[in-house]
């Protein structure tokens, strides 16, 4: 066991939970390594035994919500045909902005050893935006053999236009001010997707 009791496999996951509720609650200045260690009652050295400082531990928690937020794009496949193709791409888009906070991706991208580190990971296969947009693409070409998307569809193109919302999303939005992301991926799929898919009008 870890200093406080904190079992060794679950570290790395509880620093980066309570570096998302600094974050959330005091800001992307508030950051620091303590102010991580103590919001996961965690020994203050913790932070330091698993990565070299706060810049790679501010790079590998955006790495980590990449891959997770990729694997659940990638759970699209099992809901083929269930609901409507709308609503379960509405779904992963807003969980996985959820997954990635605006200021936690600021922070990486602006601290420079932050972004460095974070695009190695990447060039080093780590999934990313093109991950996600693949996913994408494989639900709504499945949808397409199952007829309920028509065989006209640009699907790479519908996915593409995702992607980059999500990308604009977390590069400009500020919580509480301007449309709410879920109005805006709303309108968007209902656009690009021309009503197929979406539940029936009163």
């Amino acid at each position: 066991m870890s200093p406080r009791g904190v079992a060794i496999p679950d570290v790395r996951e509880r620093l980066f939970t309570a570096a998302e509720r600094v974050v959330e609650r005091d800001g992307a200045a508030a950051l620091t390594s303590r102010a991580i260690t103590a919001e996961a009652d965690c020994g203050k050295g913790v932070l330091h035994t698993h990565f070299t400082g706060l810049d790679e531990f501010v790079a590998e928690l955006l790495l980590d919500r990449f891959a997770r937020s990729a694997r659940q794009a990638e759970a699209l496949e099992a809901k083929v045909g269930e609901a409507t193709i709308a609503g379960n791409l509405q779904e992963v888009v807003l969980d996985l902005l959820e997954a990635l906070p605006p200021a936690v991706v600021g922070l990486a991208m602006t601290r420079p050893a932050a972004a460095l580190h974070t695009r190695e990971g990447f060039q080093s296969g780590a999934p990313a935006f093109d991950a996600i947009q693949h996913a994408f693409t494989a639900y709504l070409q499945a949808e397409q053999r199952g007829g309920r998307l028509t065989a006209g569809a640009d699907t790479a193109t519908i996915a593409l236009a995702l992607v980059g919302t999500i990308h604009h999303l977390l590069m400009t939005r500020v919580p509480g001010q301007g449309e709410d992301a879920e109005a805006t991926t709303r309108r968007l799929l209902a656009m690009l997707l021309g009503g197929a898919g979406q539940p029936p009008t009163a």
